[in-house]
């Protein structure tokens, strides 16, 4: 270990770049699908003695390592979202002959953007670089700074942060919940960054002891969790009622299809009257995917008709649609990606718009400046979709009451507040359809559940095709459907009251783990000061 290391501290040009690009891209291995979460201990190992060896332009000073360090991060971060977000293209190829042309904007365009973030990370580190321990607090108060900037800045978009690849099960996933995915970051690159001492020797004893330790208490205190949690389950179940969640698996290109619509229609709504298999009882509530209702429903009375022909009495829809609204003369009309509830009336008694759009897809952040530069929106509907002011709550003539997460709002945990104590579950309506069977479905899918946990309530989601499921508190799948799967699934779906920690508690645990890291590392870097003068 200790010739490996020399040898990487000692690289050089190219060969430095091309390995610190190959460690970035092998920490994605520890990301659904693969889950393979020890991959981050070569990534982030490597990263380390890469770290080791920045030197800068020898004539350059203390502002060419830092250059050189930023830099470093920079290609790490690169290789690392290049090879964990290459499937975003696959949503421009729907329709290639008019967004063909972005794809080299998505594969490398935003991964090296988000990659800046990790330049940061590296530069943090390398002001409080020393030896041994302290290193590897530097890291840890970097890249959880780092991570932590990502989830908000700019719109904000913390896919696949580090710590989800130290969650690939519900038993690592329980630390999500005093801690936060942010809070298991800083300790997930303590962790995986602990072997470089091996190679360097010192500290290397302290330095793997905290290491197993933090391992070990994190494997240790999800299978303590895990259990009882059928016990607390059991003990806190109350109002009791049947869901199904329908996974139509339309073809984007059928959605985009105008002439489909109608067919779309009415597939959905014979899914919805098909009999509870092997005796169960009729569904209380079908949940349909995101934009199922292929055109304006509240234009459409004759939809709205169909939809209480098709529900018996008692029985509620709840369905991701487009909602329409008239802003008044000589303005023009805003679009809304909503959830409406829908009872077997036919008539609409809740609905949610959604909050946080996705940038260039939902919407053209700062769209006079970019079209008059010739850059188009990436949907079909003319301005895009307007965000609402704020977030409401789904409430069901049955007394249920869901906190609804539309697509991608479920990869912000932050974005998680008022109400959510009144709520009976998460509910993640989505399209993941546009990305194919990639990586990016089980992504989102493994983000939704960490929700889950951290907020101790179960999760309802309804996607178009992969993935559909349900998820119960403590991250487990009670039922689902896997991608390019079409069908149905019932749940039986209780309200819970779990222990579990609040969203300012694990902000402040958070805290708390950046400034002790950053406290290690500063003692670190004036020891190691003081020693070499």
């Amino acid at each position: 270990m200790e010739r490996l290391a020399g040898r990487v501290i000692l690289l050089w040009g190219w060969p430095r770049i091309l390995l610190a690009f190959f460690a970035g891209a092998v920490g994605a291995l520890a990301l659904p699908p693969f889950g393979f979460f020890a991959a981050l201990f070569v990534s982030f190992t490597l990263f380390i003695w890469l770290m080791d060896g920045t030197t800068g332009n020898p004539d350059g000073g203390r502002l060419s390592r830092l250059r050189s360090a930023f830099f470093l991060g920079w290609v790490f971060g690169f290789g690392y979202f290049v090879a964990s977000l290459w499937w975003l293209g696959n949503a421009l190829l729907v329709e290639a002959d008019e967004f063909a042309w972005a794809i080299p904007l998505a594969v490398l365009g935003l991964p090296a953007f988000l990659a800046l973030f990790w330049g940061f990370a590296a530069l943090a580190a390398r002001i409080l670089w020393s030896d041994g321990l302290g290193r590897i607090a530097a890291a840890a108060f970097g890249f959880g700074l780092a991570e932590w900037l990502r989830g908000f800045m700019l719109t904000g978009f913390p896919w696949n942060s580090i710590g989800y690849g130290a969650m690939p099960m519900p038993l690592m996933m329980q630390s999500a919940a005093p801690l936060g995915v942010t809070g298991v970051t800083v300790l997930a690159v303590f962790v995986f960054s602990a072997p470089a001492m091996i190679g360097t020797r010192r500290g290397m004893g302290l330095g793997l002891a905290l290491a197993g330790l933090l391992l070990c208490a994190h494997l240790g205190f999800g299978a303590w969790r895990l259990a009882g949690a059928d016990a607390v389950l059991s003990a806190t179940a109350k109002d009791p009622v049947e869901v199904r969640l329908v996974q139509p698996m339309i073809d984007q290109s059928r959605k985009l299809d105008d002439s489909e619509r109608g067919a779309i229609f009415e597939e959905h709504l014979a899914m919805t009257a098909l009999p509870a298999k092997d005796g169960a009882k009729r569904p209380d509530i079908i949940v349909w995917p995101e934009t199922s209702v292929p055109f304006i429903l509240t234009d459409n009375p004759d939809a709205l008709s169909r939809i209480a022909d098709v529900l018996e009495d008692g029985q509620v829809l709840v369905t991701g649609a487009v909602r329409a609204e008239n802003a008044g003369p000589g303005f023009a009309t805003r679009y809304y990606n909503s959830i409406y509830v829908i009872d077997s009336n036919g008539q609409i008694v809740s609905a949610s718009d959604k909050v946080h759009l996705v940038p260039y897809g939902e919407y053209v952040p700062y769209e006079d400046m970019l079209r008059s530069l010739g850059i188009p929106d990436a949907i079909a509907m003319p301005g895009g979709f307007t965000a609402a002011p704020g977030r409401t709550m789904l409430t069901l003539p049955g007394g249920q009451t869901f906190y609804p997460l539309i697509c991608y709002e479920a990869i912000f945990p932050d974005e998680i507040g008022a109400g959510i104590e009144r709520s009976s579950a998460l509910l993640n309506v989505t399209n993941d359809g546009w990305f194919g069977e990639t990586p990016g479905p089980f992504q989102h899918f493994q983000q939704a559940r960490i929700r889950a946990v951290e907020n101790g309530m179960p999760l309802i989601r309804g996607a178009n095709t992969g993935i559909s499921a349900f998820v119960d508190p403590f991250g487990r799948v009670v039922r689902g459907l896997d991608y390019n799967q079409k069908g149905v699934i019932d749940s039986t779906m209780s309200s819970v009251e779990i222990p579990f920690w609040n969203a300012s508690e694990r902000r402040f645990y958070f805290w708390l783990l950046i400034c002790l890291m950053f406290v290690i590392a500063l003692i670190s870097r004036t020891s190691f000061k003081f020693w070499k003068n």
